[in-house]
């Protein structure tokens, strides 16, 4: 019996030099699993409170407007835009576009910018409106 034939390793992570279009791939599956996760958690309690009644809700806004809950809720923002954003991006590649190496990091950074900046706009939108 011959021995086993040798397989072709793929290139082990060390050498593979980081960049955005990395970071955006890993955030894109962060920030799915995040939305499901807490995005879903949320969600269900602000549902739960509406069916209860006046004084859940406000136990629930009273909550959603403190320090932490405006934190939560943001990082939640900013958790949609970046997924939304980076599955566009991935909607292009599958199209066959977008895999020249310049072409993708710049799309990646754009990616990253224009998550944060459509979260900063919703959030002075949101809280210019509520003042």
């Amino acid at each position: 019996m011959a021995g086993p034939h040798p397989r072709p390793l793929s290139p082990h992570l060390s050498i593979w030099r980081w960049g955005p279009h990395m970071l955006v791939s890993i955030l894109h599956r962060v920030t799915g699993s995040g939305l499901a996760v807490v995005g879903l958690g949320v969600l269900t309690w602000w549902l739960v409170a509406l069916a209860q009644g006046g004084e859940a809700y406000l136990r629930f806004s009273h909550a959603a407007g403190s320090p932490l809950g405006l934190i939560i809720l943001i990082g939640l923002t900013w958790a949609f835009f970046q997924h939304l954003l980076s599955g566009i991006r991935h909607l292009v590649m599958d199209s066959g576009a977008g895999f020249e190496l310049g072409v993708n990091k710049t799309f990646a950074v754009l990616t990253i910018i224009g998550a944060l900046v459509l979260t900063a706009l919703t959030w002075f939108y949101i809280l210019g409106v509520r003042a």
